[in-house]
């Protein structure tokens, strides 16, 4: 089940099991990104989610997690990732990132979306659609490639195009280099890393059975980032914006597919010339 570099490699009847996570974690992030309206509270925004999961006889990946206390994460505006619903009321022009996590039968997924609340700053939609757009390149580049280091080309080959497209207002966007994606199956967090910018490091090599969170996050500004006192939310240190998108991926012998996507990826990668390829 294991490779040499100690990755859990998944049969295609795990992947299938996955795939229910995916599905269960799509429809909670659907109803989350409902819930997230101008006046809602954050922890209004986890309670949908958590009506989602539990309707669905599935359970919260995150609740519980080294002590995380809420079953999404939700992070606006400077939070880069990690931010703990509450009673944060939301408000027109925030940015908000949502990343949840559900488990079936012993097998997660995990997803994350961004979006602007009403009209906003043409800045942060810009954002939050080339962070968006750099998950789906990352996530197309796992297509008949053979080292898991394509991800983080893509990516960022993706952010540079949108300060050359002068996107990003002249401030170059930040990719984050403090978090990356990682391996999942059996437990949320496992390996490899899935880096989100370019290294001479190639990465791991691909092979039929990996599943891999593809997660890009990206500023406004500087991509440092410091840990706020609740041990938990990630923010700039400058204050500058963030977004954060991600979906988990099967590879397998027929190609990728995207298990937390209800189409499975196919609308968004066919813009990259990629096709899907579900099991079963």
């Amino acid at each position: 089940m294991f490779g040499r570099e100690r990755v859990e490699l998944k049969t295609p009847e795990q992947v299938l099991v996955m795939r229910r996570a995916g599905l269960v974690v799509a429809d909670a992030l659907a109803a989350a990104r409902a819930a997230a309206v101008p006046g809602a509270t954050t922890a209004d925004v986890d309670a949908a989610a958590a009506a989602v999961i539990a309707a669905a006889g599935a359970q919260p990946s995150f609740l519980g997690y080294h002590g995380y206390p809420a079953t999404v994460c939700v992070s606006v505006n400077d939070e880069v990732v990690h931010g703990i619903p509450g009673d944060r009321v939301l408000a027109d022009g925030d940015v908000v990132s949502i990343d949840c996590g559900a488990v079936v039968d012993g097998w997660h997924g995990d997803s994350a979306l961004s979006f602007v609340l009403g009209e906003g700053d043409p800045l942060d939609r810009a954002l939050v659609e080339t962070t968006e757009d750099a998950m789906w390149a990352g996530i197309a580049a796992l297509a008949g490639a053979d080292r898991l280091g394509v991800v983080g080309d893509a990516v960022e080959d993706v952010v540079d195009a949108a300060h050359e497209r002068g996107a990003d207002g002249g401030v170059r966007f930040g990719v984050v280099e403090d978090y990356v994606g990682h391996g999942i199956g059996s437990q949320m967090h496992q390996p490899p890393d899935v880096l989100n910018y370019r290294t001479r490091d190639r990465g791991a090599r691909l092979r039929p059975g990996m599943c891999v969170a593809v997660e890009p996050m990206v500023v406004r500004g500087d991509q440092r980032t410091r840990v706020l006192a609740d041990d938990w939310t990630v923010v700039t240190q400058d204050g500058s914006r963030a977004a954060h998108w991600e979906h988990t991926v099967a590879v397998h012998d027929a190609g990728i597919w995207v298990l937390t996507a209800r189409d499975g990826g196919a609308e968004a990668l066919a813009r990259h010339g990629v096709t899907v390829a579900p099991l079963g």
